[in-house]
């Protein structure tokens, strides 16, 4: 039988890891969990749960993906939060961008997605139901 898996890091190639990482840090609630450094400025950060680790790096070795190009439905990460208005507002004025107003699902979720000042796609939602208990 095989043992289950569980998902480690997620990670993302950015033009400036030391600047992506303090952003997350000051105003998504991330810890910088450990710093593995070297030309890629690696950063493994952290959610407040700890539950969650973002890997954030530059390495010559793979181009740059321009993630203010996609579209956020084909990447985007998620964070959970209680007022979604209060939230996008907040990380609006910290200099993320809007890309949709905040909507509510026919299943009482709660959606609004933003850009990071770095192009990243930043989803904010509030379920009506926790996908996880």
């Amino acid at each position: 039988m095989m043992r289950a898996m569980r998902v480690e890091h997620i990670a993302f190639q950015v033009k400036d890891p030391v600047a992506v990482a303090d952003w997350y840090v000051r105003h998504l609630g991330f810890r910088i969990a450990r710093l593995a450094g070297g030309p890629g400025n690696t950063h493994f950060l952290a959610d407040e749960a700890g539950r969650v680790v973002l890997e954030l790096y530059n390495n010559p070795a793979a181009p740059q993906p321009d993630y203010a190009a996609m579209h956020p439905l084909m990447l985007h990460v998620a964070f959970a939060v209680e007022d979604i208005v209060a939230a996008r507002q907040r990380l609006l004025q910290a200099g993320a961008s809007s890309f949709s107003a905040p909507e509510t699902a026919a299943s009482g979720d709660q959606f609004a997605m933003l850009r990071d000042p770095f192009g990243l796609p930043v989803q904010l939602v509030r379920r009506g139901k926790p996908l996880v208990e």
